[in-house]
């Protein structure tokens, strides 16, 4: 019966250390810090709206470096943005889609996750698209969103502004008012009219919420009865193809709304860009030890 019992004994010291064992492995992996880059995010990449240009290109970077266990999380920029603040100012990790110009380049110290494969592509242009018939029947504003062109830094200031809890029409009638010489190159030619409608469509992103408003600003100023209708950018690009919206000012090209420019090509009137400079990509805060999109893996 003695010997039963210390056999019980022995085997219960040994269970005991052999755990304490594990338990000091899995702490000095933890100290030498070889938790992934997925562990840290729980491997999720915050995304926007579904649909969106940004959401298919990154869908196609998962393919192309081949990262299975990534999920990208559908949402909007509003709720991006905000999983971005609250991280950041934790300091803990998080992997957000983002583009230039925004305001949150301003906001926060980040980083572009480096894209060896080219998948993003390279910089593109915002382009003015308008519907077909548009210079015959609203010759002056279409003269105006011809002319309609500014630079990321005009931009900038609009969407810090709103980010700063302006009104988006405030903000932009505060620009409009502060930038009369460039808003007069816009104008010029194009003469006042009394209440025509204009429907001009636009995605719910920061940038195209800063450059809607100012133009809608615009035409308004030139008597126009301006309405701006918030969509995804399928049913915008559709809109200015069917003639239900007479333009919008958000056409990202050559790569983020191919797609829409291919299948309506004919169906509308591209007026050439508004604004160069813009670029799109997988962001992280300047403090996350990580630079590349291959170090996902």
């Amino acid at each position: 019966m003695m010997k039963k019992w210390m056999f019980i004994l022995l085997a219960a010291l040994l269970t005991i250390g052999l755990a304490a064992c594990g338990s000091d492995e899995a702490s000095n992996k933890e100290d030498k810090g070889d938790t992934t880059v997925g562990d840290s995010v729980d491997y999720k990449i915050i995304g926007i709206d579904p649909g969106a240009g940004l959401m298919k290109a990154t869908a196609k970077v998962l393919d192309e470096y081949e990262l299975n266990d990534w999920k990208l999380v559908e949402g909007s920029s509003a709720a991006m943005t905000a999983t971005l603040k609250k991280a950041y100012d934790k300091k803990e990790p998080v992997i957000v889609t983002g583009w230039t110009p925004h305001w949150m380049f301003a906001k926060f110290d980040l980083k572009y996750l480096d894209d060896p494969k080219g998948v993003f592509g390279q910089e593109e242009t915002i382009n003015t698209i308008v519907r077909n018939g548009l210079k015959t029947d609203m010759p002056d504003a279409y003269k105006v969103l011809d002319q309609f062109n500014w630079t990321p830094d005009d931009m900038n200031t609009v969407m810090n502004n709103i980010a700063d809890g302006d009104d988006p029409e405030d903000a932009a009638a505060k620009w409009v008012k502060d930038n009369s010489d460039k808003v007069s190159e816009w104008t010029n030619g194009a003469n006042k009219v009394n209440g025509d409608k204009i429907n001009i469509g636009y995605v719910a992103w920061d940038s195209e919420i800063a450059s809607t408003n100012v133009i809608g600003k615009v035409l308004t100023d030139l008597g126009y009865k301006v309405t701006l209708t918030q969509l995804e950018a399928g049913p915008m690009w559709t809109g200015v193809a069917d003639g239900s919206l007479d333009a919008h000012v958000a056409g990202w090209l050559p790569s983020t709304h191919a797609d829409y420019y291919k299948k309506y090509k004919g169906k509308f009137e591209d007026l050439g860009e508004n604004l160069k400079g813009t670029k799109l990509g997988l962001v992280v805060p300047a403090y996350m030890d990580i630079d590349s999109i291959e170090d996902l893996k």
